[in-house]
């Protein structure tokens, strides 16, 4: 089956999540600049999370571009995907709201990992259906960005019960290894 709904699906499944983000993100009560102090864990917490939700957004893009076409199997990992995604507003909202405890942040860093596997799981199962020497499987080749990343997340969630901040920090450290789109399956395409 072709793939155009699948990812017209995906774009506006993941266009939702950002409008529910925004939309948690509160008008102060106070017309100076002392009104925004309070809302500053709430808004870091929304950008993250902005970043995040690009991140895949992009990445998602990059590899259906290497993708002719898709089975139950793919449509079921995707949606696996997704629902991770979903969750993003919420533990944004719960980590914001409580200016980075160590629940929030240890949640927040568990929906992560639970999104990363659930990309790497879709990947796993673009390649098994377009064939291990496939432009896809060539361009994902090991996955090292993949991998760090996920060890990051394991790393940061239990370190989150002994400093916050510094877990907050893994998180950031990998949106920013990713802030650079993957060009690996735009080299592939392109050889």
């Amino acid at each position: 089956m072709g793939k155009g709904r699948l990812e017209a699906f995906s774009d506006g499944v993941l266009a939702i999540i950002i409008t529910i983000m925004v939309l948690e993100l509160k008008v102060p009560h106070g017309a100076d600049l002392a009104a925004l102090r309070p809302l500053i864990p709430v808004f870091l917490s929304y950008v993250l999370s902005f970043i995040y939700i690009g991140i895949y957004w992009n990445n998602h893009h990059h590899l259906w571009q290497a993708v002719r076409h898709v089975n139950g199997r793919i449509l079921w990992a995707n949606l696996h995907l997704l629902f991770w995604l979903s969750l993003i507003p919420f533990v944004t909202g719960w980590m914001g709201e409580n200016h980075v405890s160590a629940w929030p942040i240890a949640l927040y860093g568990t929906v992560l990992l639970f999104c990363a596997i659930a990309y790497y799981i879709l990947t796993v199962a673009l390649i098994n259906h377009h064939g291990k020497d496939s432009t896809l499987a060539i361009a994902i080749g090991r996955d090292i960005k993949g991998k760090i990343s996920l060890v990051f997340y394991a790393i940061a969630i239990p370190l989150s019960f002994v400093n916050s901040w510094i877990a907050f920090a893994f998180y950031v450290l990998v949106a920013i290894m990713w802030l650079i789109p993957d060009r690996r399956i735009e080299k592939t395409l392109m050889s």
